[in-house]
């Protein structure tokens, strides 16, 4: 099954939607992190339907080092752009991309 319902879907490849999301609250991530970002490329995320789109997004940020955002994407209607609503640092590329 794809996915709980209610719950986050399972992971996929990062495509250049996902990207777009980052690129808009990377400002904000790193504000959050207290670190600025060499990179920031999306590599995989799991989304889930609410009242508008939960991301959970794997980050590439430099060597061997990721973040997980969780970010809320408003629906198309409000015109509105993504909102970070959750960082979490020193991650890894094995690190299990889980709800936080």
């Amino acid at each position: 099954m794809s996915c709980v319902l209610g719950g986050f879907s399972e992971i996929k490849p990062a495509t250049n939607e996902e990207q777009k999301i980052c690129n808009v609250v990377k400002n904000r991530a790193e504000e959050l992190a207290g670190n600025n970002f060499d990179k920031f490329t999306a590599m995989e995320f799991r989304s889930q339907v609410v009242a508008g789109m939960n991301y959970l997004i794997k980050v590439y940020v430099g060597g061997e080092d990721y973040v997980h955002l969780l970010v809320f994407q408003p629906l198309p209607y409000e015109k509105k752009p993504p909102v970070l609503t959750g960082i979490q640092t020193n991650k890894h590329r094995d690190d299990d991309l889980v709800p936080f």
